[in-house]
């Protein structure tokens, strides 16, 4: 397995060139096509305000905005593709951000986002996507944080491992990483009263496996208390190992116009400081 089509989000966001400079690093190293997408949500904006409750259409000057903004967007895009000297490819559409994200993932290995910055607003810019894509994307989710420049994922990853099928998604998506990286460390977590998940040696087996696919491994045990912030001491133990990646399954599901998800991948989605795959 290795990837060979990215999915960059590009938008008018501060953070769009750190998200797609990282982006560009994982798709040179895997000599990977990379498609950057801007999606202005125009789409959706017409038909919510042909109901008045939304307070009329938007004005001509907004939907200019709009269409700037993504153009604008895919030129900066691609004046740093071509710097980075990697097949590219620029995609513009009128859909709504998370409708047109879900899906284009289809058609691709990885799917590379940023981080949400509560500091940021906007019609374009679409709070809970990270979320979104990884719950309903069907594709793994590399999340970029909004603070702090991110190069490079190959020295050491965390992998968080429970026995659960989201870890073993996320685990089977990062394989491309994992092989690349220098040093691999499987974070075995298992509550106390379900000690019995894991089989007789927790973590050996799925060490084997990932030994078998050529992933330089080490299991380091962990057993969390029924109350234990599990998200937070991810956190912690990447960065006291020095982690460059953190891979983790997303726990939680859809409800009506409501997006569900289990602590630790709240925790972290909040609260992270390194790059994170999730899959679900």
């Amino acid at each position: 397995m290795s990837y060979k089509t990215i999915l960059v989000h590009v938008d008018p966001s501060p953070h769009a060139a750190g998200r797609i400079a990282l982006a560009l690093s994982v798709a040179a190293s895997h000599q990977a096509h990379l498609i950057g997408t801007a999606l202005t949500g125009l789409t959706t904006e017409y038909y919510r305000n042909m109901n008045m409750t939304f307070g009329g259409p938007l004005t001509q000057e907004q939907l200019n905005d709009l269409q700037r903004d993504a153009t604008q967007a895919l030129d900066r895009f691609e004046e740093q593709a071509r710097r980075a000297g990697v097949s590219y490819e620029r995609r513009y559409s009128d859909d709504d951000t998370e409708t047109g994200l879900v899906q284009q993932a289809r058609y691709a290995d990885l799917v590379v986002l940023s981080q949400t910055d509560p500091a940021l607003s906007g019609l374009a810019l679409v709070s809970q996507l990270p979320e979104y894509l990884a719950l309903h994307g069907g594709r793994p989710v590399l999340l970029v944080p909004y603070a702090g420049v991110f190069d490079q994922l190959d020295r050491h990853a965390l992998v968080a491992w429970d026995g659960s099928r989201a870890a073993t998604r996320a685990l089977t998506d990062a394989l491309p990483l994992l092989r690349a990286s220098a040093r691999v460390t499987l974070a075995v977590y298992q509550r106390r009263r379900h000690n019995g998940a894991h089989g007789v040696q927790p973590g050996a087996d799925i060490a084997l496996y990932l030994a078998r696919h050529g992933v330089k491994v080490e299991v380091q045990q962990n057993t969390a208390g029924p109350n234990e912030d599990v998200g937070n001491a991810l956190l912690s133990l990447a960065a006291d190992s020095g982690a460059d990646l953190l891979v983790m399954g997303a726990y939680g599901h859809q409800r009506w116009r409501e997006l569900v998800l289990g602590g630790v991948t709240r925790r972290v989605l909040q609260s992270m400081t390194l790059p994170v795959l999730m899959a679900h």
